[in-house]
């Protein structure tokens, strides 16, 4: 599982390398506007060392099966798009967190959903979880959307669940089960 890659044809995910590190910065600054507002990562001074710091993180996470982080790329040139992963991994219940973002440049072109669709057939069927989970901030809109495109059901709004930069935010939680994608 060290080097899954999977690919609807469209865009690819694929475990990130370190030689990502640059290309990672490049685009969270360049998406810096949107990203803020929803990833407690994301600051104006995101720097190399910190997508060095995430990547390397990636790479050890994944052989110890705590989280399943991804690139997502262009399938027909390579081109870094974003990151996406499955992650907060509960070992017990075989559930995960699925998480996404987008460049700004390749946004509104179906990426995370697609993405997420791919995370989602992964994680269930490769992984055996009984249960992904997607939050998205309420006010989050293209988050919810991608969730509900990949397939998600929304289940409830859970009050202060999120802290973002600016405050705690209340978020929906969507999740996906096996039967869903049967």
């Amino acid at each position: 599982m060290e080097d899954t890659e999977l690919t609807d044809g469209l865009i690819t995910l694929r475990p990130l390398r370190m030689s990502d590190a640059l290309e990672v910065m490049l685009a969270v600054q360049e998406t810096m506007d949107s990203l803020r507002l929803w990833m407690p990562w994301a600051h104006p001074a995101y720097s190399i060392a910190e997508s060095e710091g995430w990547i390397k993180n990636a790479l050890k996470s994944r052989p110890e099966g705590t989280a399943y982080e991804f690139a997502i790329t262009d399938a027909r040139d390579g081109a870094f798009i974003g990151g996406c992963g499955l992650n907060h991994i509960n070992t017990i219940d075989k559930v995960a967190n699925l998480g996404y973002w987008v460049r700004s440049s390749r946004q509104r072109h179906g990426a995370a959903s697609r993405a997420a669709k791919l995370l989602i057939k992964f994680g269930i069927d490769e992984l055996k979880f009984n249960r992904i989970e997607i939050l998205a901030a309420v006010e989050n809109t293209a988050s919810r959307r991608t969730a509900e495109k990949a397939g998600a059901v929304r289940e409830a709004i859970m009050r202060h669940r999120l802290l973002l930069p600016d405050k705690v935010h209340d978020s929906f939680l969507f999740s996906i089960i096996p039967a869903d994608i049967a």
